[in-house]
């Protein structure tokens, strides 16, 4: 009886180690992503949106190696073997540095205009700050954003400024409202005077002053998801909303 019980046990095991090894595979989910497909996913995105990407990685490797081979064959270096092997690993680690170095901007150059775009900064800040995507949207596509961090909460609009502007408004007074004793700071995403653009919203968040510790932040996160479950549902927009996730993939994969 036993013995029936642990078989049945360990094909039950087989089966879910199974099932999740297919879960991840055909996923859509970056965290569910290994390095290699990360890695191809941020390629992708820089070949379609950086035209010196591709040539700068093809032509750092070529100068890598006949850097090696000049040393060992001209120069006369010895052991020749060993430069050439050198000249080839580093033209390997050349193109990675290239695709890191340039994936930033094509990054913000695919999603720049986009809704949803400002999801694509806020996952560069890093583990001390806990993001919410999309508290907030109407029907015409503008969204307010959520970041709790170092800095209190910081509250990113994106769309038409006039109604962002006051979509921001109702949902500081919203926050302020509970009352944790920490600043509520908004901020409006856009290319105009007095907005924030994609590529620094990172940066502009990251600048501003500390003043809540990290066990702080997990404390505030939750009551204010509490908050979000207790409102009112957010409006359904017309039209699909553009996925962030290959944006994701591609900045874990820098």
């Amino acid at each position: 009886m036993a013995s029936e019980r642990a078989k049945k046990l360990a094909a039950e095991q087989k089966a879910a180690i199974k099932a999740e090894k297919l879960r991840k595979k055909t996923s859509e989910d970056p965290q569910d992503w290994g390095r290699g497909r990360q890695m191809r996913e941020a390629f992708s995105v820089v070949r379609k949106n950086d035209k010196l990407a591709v040539p700068m990685m093809v032509g750092g490797f070529l100068l890598s190696v006949g850097l090696g081979c000049l040393l060992a064959f001209v120069v006369g270096l010895k052991p020749w073997w060993l430069w050439v092997v050198f000249g080839v690993t580093f033209g390997l680690l050349v193109p990675i540095y290239v695709l890191s170095w340039r994936l930033k901007g094509a990054m913000f150059k695919q999603y720049a205009g986009q809704p949803g775009a400002a999801e694509v900064g806020l996952n560069l800040l890093n583990k001390k700050w806990i993001k919410d995507p999309v508290i907030a949207v109407d029907r015409h596509h503008n969204i307010v954003h959520r970041a709790v961090g170092p800095a209190g909460i910081v509250l990113v609009g994106e769309g038409q400024p006039g109604r962002v502007r006051e979509m921001l408004a109702t949902e500081t007074k919203r926050h302020e409202a509970i009352k944790y004793s920490v600043p509520v700071t908004s901020l409006l995403m856009g290319d105009a005077k007095n907005q924030v653009p994609l590529s620094k919203l990172d940066k502009q968040i990251k600048k501003l002053p500390k003043v809540i510790k990290g066990s702080q932040v997990t404390e505030i996160a939750a009551r204010l998801k509490a908050l979000d479950g207790s409102g009112p549902r957010l409006p359904i927009p017309k039209g699909p909303m553009p996925s962030m996730k290959g944006g994701r993939a591609a900045l874990r994969g820098r």
